[in-house]
């Protein structure tokens, strides 16, 4: 009886402990992540609580084409079946348009060079503007008609505008008053010249 008394209790000591894991693990029972990508945050986050699901912020990225602040993912991913209460991680689409650093192409690289890198890096790019210089170099790049220093740092995707050289000289300020100053002297030299020729040309007549 002793031996039949322990294998009930023990019978009834493992039924008590399967119920109770199933309690506890809620076996059987599962929710569906419901869809709310393209929501606001907080559409999205009232849809998983309606749903018995909480939701929490784990990633902003920068989508351009998309609008700011919305969801764009979430984890586990939408019809999934996890239990009720389960964290599902949500990635947004932030508001601020990330700043990155302009790529080292002033004085450094053709224009050819310039463009690919510029494009590679996200920006958009207009026509060249031609400076005197050296043909298809890379004198600076401007941002709303402003020139940029070095590794300025501007929002992705922003359109910028190469100055390249057109491969014409620029001639020097002091060059070009040499040229006037020298035509001038030599404008003074000639007059007294001329006024004597016009003496002597009048004496001649006289006689």
């Amino acid at each position: 009886m002793n031996i039949i008394s322990a294998f009930v209790v023990a019978g009834v000591l493992v039924f008590i402990i399967m119920k109770w894991l199933d309690y506890y693990t809620r076996h059987g029972e599962a929710v569906t992540v419901p869809v709310v990508e393209d929501m606001t945050l907080a559409q999205g986050l009232k849809q998983l609580k309606q749903n018995g699901l909480e939701g929490v912020v784990s990633d902003s990225i920068y989508v351009r084409d998309r609008e700011g602040g919305i969801i764009l993912d979430v984890n586990p991913p939408a019809g999934s079946k996890v239990k009720e209460g389960r964290t599902i991680y949500i990635t947004i689409n932030t508001n601020n348009i990330p700043l990155v650093s302009l790529p080292d192409v002033i004085d450094n690289s053709s224009a050819r060079q310039a463009r690919a890198l510029m494009s590679a890096t996200g920006f958009k790019l207009t026509e060249n503007e031609l400076i005197p210089g050296e043909r298809d170099w890379v004198y600076g790049v401007k941002y709303n008609d402003r020139e940029l220093l070095l590794g300025e740092k501007v929002p992705i995707g922003a359109t910028l505008t190469l100055m390249v050289g057109s491969g014409e000289k620029e001639l020097p300020e002091d060059s070009l008053e040499l040229d006037t100053d020298s035509l001038g002297n030599e404008l003074s030299e000639v007059e007294p010249n001329e006024k004597a020729n016009d003496t002597q040309t009048v004496h001649e007549d006289w006689f």
